[in-house]
């Protein structure tokens, strides 16, 4: 569906740029192969006026003329719709190559390797990569889980979408109905920030724990999206980086590193452990959780308790 409205766009484009006179409805109409099959004549202008708004927004100046027998026309003149010669420094450009590199394991890689490759023929400056001349290190960000591609169209589109979905502590995964905000990469995990329908509340999601397909829904969103700024913070809090107080833990020797990272404090505990002090966010049980029998929570009460809920719960699977 997504695909048959971009490709309607698209010839809706061509034709208003390709035309030297305004183009009316009836024109458009018999023109595009999309509009020809639309249902009724009301049909076509619903249809005509969502897509001619939307190629707006993308930044379409679409004029529209008015001949002298009152009829109405349209076109997108081309010097009204020329981008300016795009000019990068040496390091812009070094900047565009490496977020092209983080995302050549993603399904956007093919995007990010031609977008870059037309910038460079356009001009753009050939700089050094360091990352692959002075540094063993490469960027990257992976994108292994099926939900991603789908999530993000949706994304992008506004379009709701439903999904089950298996949280850490429950036996079974359970249908979500959800407006997708944004998608979020934290510490090598996906989540989905949304608004979620069944609980009249936004919501984030890890995208390992989506079960089965996504699917989208029709319809337009019922919740005001936040601007990226707060759906960022969002992710953040939900995923455990907003701490509230501290935790103490004991971890074992040569294990942890990532929890390491964090720490405010490490204390020597002797027989291969040691007691550490971290932060305490929203979040922190899952993530301790996959350490395993590396960690043992001493405090606060509640974190272990929840912690040990968690790994009930993987038990009992």
């Amino acid at each position: 569906m997504a695909i048959a409205k971009a490709e309607r766009l698209m010839n809706l484009a061509l034709c208003l740029l390709g035309t030297r006179r305004p183009l009316s409805k009836r024109e458009l109409r018999g023109s595009i192969e999309a509009y020809l099959e639309a249902g009724s004549d009301d049909a076509f202008n619903r249809m005509f006026e969502r897509d001619k708004d939307d190629l707006r927004e993308l930044g379409l100046v679409i004029e529209t003329v008015e001949n002298l027998d009152g009829d109405t026309g349209y076109l997108a003149r081309r010097d009204s719709n020329r981008l300016p010669p795009i000019t990068l420094d040496a390091e812009e450009a070094a900047a565009l190559g490496l977020a092209a590199k983080v995302w050549q394991q993603a399904r956007l890689a093919g995007a990010a390797s031609g977008a870059l490759q037309k910038l460079r023929a356009a001009g753009m400056p050939e700089a050094e990569d360091a990352y692959e001349v002075h540094s063993a290190l490469e960027p990257r960000i992976p994108v292994h889980e099926a939900a991603f591609e789908p999530l993000m169209l949706a994304c992008r589109d506004r379009r709701p979408v439903t999904f089950d979905y298996r949280k850490a502590n429950a036996a079974r995964p359970e249908q979500r109905q959800v407006e997708p905000w944004t998608l979020e990469c934290w510490r090598g995990h996906w989540y989905l920030a949304g608004w979620d329908r069944g609980r009249g509340a936004e919501r984030v999601f890890r995208l390992s724990r989506i079960a089965g397909k996504v699917r989208s829904r029709a319809g337009a969103f019922t919740a005001e999206v936040p601007d990226v700024v707060t759906v960022r913070e969002t992710v953040e809090s939900w995923a455990g980086e907003t701490a509230t107080r501290t935790a103490l833990i004991r971890l074992r020797a040569e294990s942890g590193y990532p929890l390491r990272a964090r720490a405010i404090s490490v204390r020597e505990l002797g027989n291969g452990w040691e007691e550490l002090e971290i932060p305490y966010g929203h979040g922190l049980d899952a993530w301790l959780v996959e350490f395993g029998p590396d960690v043992v929570v001493q405090e606060p009460a509640d974190l272990r308790a929840d912690v040990v809920d968690r790994l009930r719960a993987v038990a009992k699977d």
